[in-house]
C-alpha cells in the first residue's frame, strides 16, 4: 500500500512538472519575440512587409517578410484585424480561445500549488510518516499490536515460570478485576522486565498482548525524543491520552533505559530535551491525575541506570526479573523451538539442555536453527543429533578451521597441552569432568578441552577455583614438562588471562585471601581518588594483593606440574592419541589413558556417541560440549 501511494505520488508530480514545462514553454517563446507598438504593427501590414500573423486572443505575433526576427504586440479586443490581413495576402493562423478561465487561474495557481504539496511531502518524510503528517511532531508513534497472525500466547514462553506466573497475574487482572478488587487489590500500574539479552523480556510482552484480549500498544524508549524540543513529552501525553480512549489497556515500552535514565548523571546534567520526556513519563503514570485501567509494562537490560523515581511502588510496582534459563528451563526452550522443525528420534533435548549452560533464549533459538539448516545442507529429511551437536559446537566453540595448515610441531605441541589439561582436569575431584579434547583449530583456538558441568553452577568454593586454576595453568605446565622452559611457546596466553582472572576474584572480590582479608578492593585503586569512581589504596595494601594473586597462581601452577609427573605415562598415551584422532570424547579419554583400544569391527558406539573409528581424520567427532572451560588454548604465533 505504501509503495503504490509513493509511486502515484511521483506519477503526479512528473504531469505537474510537466505542466509547468509547457506553460513556461510559451512564455519563453513569448519573451523571445521583440515587443513593438499596436501602430508599427498596423504600418507594416499596410506596407505589405508582415509575412505571417499568429492571433492569440489580444497577443498578437509576426515576422517580416524578410524573417530577419519575430515581433509581438497587444491589439484591441473591437478590432477586426483578422481580414484586414487576409486583404493584404497575409497568412493568418488564430488560436482558439477556451470558455472558461479555469485554465488561466490554474496557471497562475499551479506552481504554488506544487511547491507547497513538495513542501509538505518532504515535512511528513522528515517525521518518519508520523500520524499528522508534517504538522503531527507531537504525535505518540505507539502502534497498536494486533497479531492475526504470528500470535504469540503464554503457551509459547518457556524457561521463566516465575516472570510468567507474574504476568498472568495482570492479564487475569484485566479479564476479571472483580476477583482482585473485592479484597481491596488495584491493578499494578507498571511492570518492568529486567534481564540480560535474549532472555525473552519482549515475547513475554508479545505474549501478554496475545493472552489479554485487552488493547496493545508498543512503542520504543528512543521513538520518543527526536531534534525538535518537548516533542518527547509532547509525544508521552499523547501516548497515554491514547491509551485512556482504549482503557482498560497495555502499553510496552522496550528498551526504557534509552529515555528513562537518571537525572543529573554525567557532564553537563544530561540531556534537557531527555529529562523532559522522563518527567512527563513520571507524572504521567503517577501524578495528580489517575490513569485508571491503563498497564504499563517496560523492558530493559540496564536496570542500574534508571532514575529511581521511575523505579518506586505507584509507578513500577512490580520488578521482574528474567534470568538465562536454568537446565530444565533450556530443556523447555528446546521444546518449544523444536516444534517447529522435524525433530529425529534420536534427538535428546534433556542431553542438549545439560550441554549448553549460560545459555539464553535467543541462544537456543539459534542453536536449534542451526541444526535445521545443517541438516537441510546434507540434505537429511529430519534434524538428527549429530546435527544438534554439530550446531551446539560452531555456536559455541566457532567453526572448524580445517584449511589452517600446521606443522607437524605445532600439532604436536597442541596436544600434550591440551593433554595436560585434560589429565590434570581429570584427576583434580572438584574439577568439572573433561567432555571433549580436540586439537583441531577452532575459532581463534588451535585447540581445546572442554569441560560439562554436571549441573548449572550458582557458587564457587574457595577449593573448587584453586583446582580450577591448577587445571587452567596445567597447559603451560605440560609444555615445559615435554620440551623445557626455553621452549614454552605462548599457546598458554588464554590459560594465564582466566588463572589470573580467577585468583583476582578470589582476592579481590570474594574474600577468599586470608592476608588480605574480608574486604572489596575490586574498585580500589593506588593514590589520590579525586573526582574517579572507587577508593583510593596504600602501596602497601596493592603490594599485598598482587602478592596473594600471583601465589594462587603459583601454587596451581605446581600442583598441574605434580599432577602431570604422577601421570607420565598417562598424559603421553593421551597426547599421543590426539594426535592420531585429533578429537576424543570423555569417555574415548579415559580408554586411551587406560591404554585400551577404541573402537572395533563392528564400530559399537562408546558412550552412546559414535566411535572415532567409525570417523574419519578429515571429519572429527562432532559430538557437543560448553562453553570453553578451562582448557581452551589461544592461538599461537
Amino acid at each position: 500500500m505504501g509503495n503504490a501511494r509513493n509511486l502515484a505520488f511521483w506519477a503526479v508530480l512528473f504531469v505537474l512538472i510537466l505542466a509547468l514545462f509547457n506553460l513556461f514553454g510559451d512564455g519563453q517563446n513569448a519573451m523571445n519575440s521583440q515587443q513593438v507598438d499596436y501602430s508599427e504593427f498596423i504600418t507594416a501590414v499596410d506596407k505589405g512587409n508582415v509575412s505571417n500573423v499568429q492571433i492569440d486572443g489580444e497577443d498578437v505575433r509576426y515576422q517580416l517578410k524578410d524573417g530577419t526576427s519575430t515581433y509581438s504586440t497587444v491589439k484591441p479586443l473591437t478590432d477586426p484585424i483578422a481580414e484586414r490581413l487576409i486583404s493584404q495576402g497575409v497568412q493568418v493562423k488564430v488560436v482558439k480561445q477556451e470558455q472558461s478561465g479555469f485554465m488561466s487561474l490554474l496557471g497562475v495557481w499551479l506552481p504554488f500549488l506544487v511547491l507547497i504539496g513538495i513542501w509538505i511531502f518532504f515535512m511528513n518524510r522528515m517525521q518518519g510518516g508520523g500520524k499528522g503528517g508534517a504538522m503531527g511532531f507531537g504525535k505518540s508513534k505507539a502502534k497498536l499490536l494486533t497479531e492475526k497472525q504470528g500470535r504469540v500466547t503464554f503457551d509459547d514462553v518457556a524457561g521463566i515460570d516465575e516472570a510468567k506466573e507474574e504476568l498472568e497475574e495482570i492479564v487475569e487482572f484485566l479479564r476479571n478485576p472483580q476477583k482482585f478488587s473485592r479484597l481491596g487489590g488495584k491493578i499494578p500500574k507498571g511492570a518492568l522486565l529486567v534481564g540480560p539479552p535474549g532472555t525473552g523480556k519482549t515475547l513475554l510482552a508479545r505474549a501478554i498482548a496475545g493472552e489479554a484480549g485487552v488493547p496493545f500498544f508498543t512503542i520504543s524508549g528512543s521513538d520518543f525524543v527526536e531534534m525538535f524540543v518537548g516533542v518527547g513529552a509532547s509525544r508521552v501525553r499523547d501516548m497515554f491520552e491514547q491509551a485512556k480512549k482504549n482503557a482498560p489497556c497495555i502499553v510496552f515500552i522496550d528498551e526504557i533505559d534509552a529515555v528513562g535514565r537518571a537525572r543529573g548523571v554525567g557532564i553537563g546534567g544530561g540531556n534537557d530535551e531527555r529529562e523532559q520526556t522522563l518527567n512527563q513519563l513520571l507524572v504521567e503514570m503517577d501524578g495528580f491525575e489517575a490513569n485508571e485501567g491503563i498497564i504499563i509494562v517496560a523492558a530493559t537490560n540496564r536496570r542500574d541506570v534508571l532514575d529511581p523515581a521511575l523505579l518506586r511502588p505507584g509507578r513500577f510496582d512490580r520488578q521482574i526479573h528474567v534470568p538465562n534459563p536454568d537446565i530444565k528451563g533450556r530443556e523447555k526452550i528446546l521444546t518449544v523451538h523444536a516444534r517447529k522443525v522435524p525433530v529425529g528420534p534420536d534427538v535428546d533435548l534433556r542431553t542438549i539442555a545439560r550441554g549448553t549452560p549460560g545459555f539464553s533464549g535467543a541462544d537456543l533459538m539459534n542453536l536449534v536453527n542451526e541444526a535445521a539448516l545443517m541438516a537441510a545442507r546434507v540434505g537429511r529429511r529430519f534434524v538428527t543429533m549429530e546435527d544438534f551437536e554439530q550446531a551446539k559446537d560452531k555456536v559455541m566453540l566457532g567453526v572448524e578451521r580445517r584449511s589452517m595448515v600446521l606443522t607437524p610441531e605445532q600439532k604436536e605441541m597442541t596436544a600434550y597441552h591440551e593433554a595436560g589439561h585434560a589429565i590434570v582436569g581429570l584427576a583434580l575431584p572438584k574439577c568439572d569432568p573433561v567432555y571433549k579434547a580436540t586439537i583441531i583449530p577452532r575459532g581463534q583456538a588451535l585447540g581445546m578441552v572442554v569441560s560439562l558441568p554436571e549441573m548449572d553452577k550458582l557458587n564457587y568454593h574457595k577449593d573448587e577455583a584453586k583446582q580450577k586454576i591448577a587445571m587452567t595453568m596445567a597447559g603451560k605446565a605440560a609444555e615445559i614438562k615435554k620440551w623445557g622452559p626455553d621452549h614454552v611457546s605462548n599457546g598458554p596466553a588464554g590459560d594465564i588471562q582466566q588463572a589470573s582472572a580467577i585468583a583476582r576474584a578470589m582476592v579481590m572480590r570474594w574474600g577468599m585471601s586470608d592476608k588480605v582479608g574480608n574486604i572489596d578492593y575490586s574498585e580500589a585503586h593506588e593514590g589520590y581518588s579525586g573526582n574517579t569512581a572507587g577508593f583510593s589504596v596504600s602501596t602497601a595494601t596493592k603490594q599485598l594483593i598482587e602478592d596473594e594473586v600471583r601465589e594462587l597462581i603459583e601454587e596451581g601452577y605446581r600442583e598441574a606440574v605434580r599432577i602431570i609427573n604422577e601421570r607420565e605415562e598417562e598424559w603421553e598415551r593421551l597426547a599421543q592419541g590426539l594426535l592420531e584422532y585429533e578429537t576424543l570424547t570423555g569417555e574415548e579419554i579415559k580408554k586411551v589413558i587406560r591404554g585400551e583400544t577404541l573402537g572395533g569391527d563392528d564400530d559399537t558406539p562408546l558412550g552412546g556417541l559414535p566411535t572415532v573409528n567409525s570417523i574419519s581424520k578429515t571429519k572429527p567427532e562432532t559430538s557437543g560440549e560448553t562453553a570453553p572451560e578451562a582448557g581452551e588454548t589461544d592461538p599461537k604465533a
